[in-house]
């Protein structure tokens, strides 16, 4: 049975000890009207602790990247284990703005996938595609390509999600077309049940790219859609509240 809906919220390189305000209030919408989906906010590492702590078990706080390793000389890195220690529950992989920067290949999102589930944290894993290539129509293959080189075996439901994000979608203001929408996150499930099975239906597909409160109710009620990752939009809390009150009623 699919969980509810999950609708993140990527802080990015944004915030300050000033935003936890938003934090808090964000918590306290949820607190006085649970919502129909499951909650995330991932703010830099350096809030993390400090943004669990406002939380206090109101919404889930994440990361927005991890090393593959638990430890080490690894000057600069954080490990899965450290964001959970520091009081994430989840943590973002394989964004567009991480493999496109910083090089990562799908091979290198697999193994912090792993880190991910070895630290008990949620992966969502990111895939997507440019703008040239959809043009190329080549959007779908280099989907299942993503998918089958980043996601590793032993993906469920309770572990992993998949944020399908179209790169030239994000931040720019841009979004693709419900169709084009509910077409890929059909796709993205086919991929998945082919590999999974019948768990492989209870995986939630994220979309992420401009979501704001404007389109958030026709995209999270598009067939497929099960929660999104927000960026500009979630770092206010009025309008990241906007968006996950328009999510479904979940399970």
């Amino acid at each position: 049975m699919p969980l509810k809906p999950l609708i993140a919220g990527n802080w990015k390189m944004n915030g300050d000890t000033a935003s936890l305000g938003e934090i808090e209030a964000i918590s306290e919408v949820v607190s006085a009207s649970p919502p129909r989906a499951d909650i995330l906010i991932c703010p830099p590492a350096t809030l993390i602790f400090q943004a669990a702590q406002t939380a206090a078990g109101r919404i889930a706080i994440g990361g927005q990247n991890c090393s593959a390793e638990p430890c080490g000389a690894f000057t600069g890195d954080v490990s899965a284990e450290m964001l959970r220690d520091a009081g994430a529950t989840a943590v973002i992989v394989g964004h567009s703005e991480r493999r496109r920067f910083h090089g990562e290949t799908d091979s290198m999102v697999a193994a912090k996938t792993l880190a991910a589930w070895r630290a008990g944290l949620l992966a969502i894993v990111c895939v997507g595609e440019t703008e040239g290539e959809r043009l190329a129509g080549d959007h779908q293959t280099v989907c299942k390509t993503q998918l089958r080189g980043s996601v590793p075996d032993r993906a469920k439901a309770g572990n992993t999600a998949i944020a399908y994000e179209p790169v030239w979608a994000i931040g720019t203001g841009k979004t693709p077309a419900l169709s084009d929408i509910a077409s890929m996150h059909r796709h993205i499930r086919e991929c998945l049940v082919e590999r999974f099975g019948p768990e492989g239906n209870s995986i939630r597909i994220l979309y992420g790219g401009s979501v704001k409160p404007e389109n958030a109710r026709e995209i999270l009620f598009t067939p497929e859609v099960g929660g999104a990752l927000v960026g500009g939009a979630s770092l206010k809390a009025a309008d990241f509240c906007a968006i996950f009150s328009a999510a479904p009623q979940g399970t």
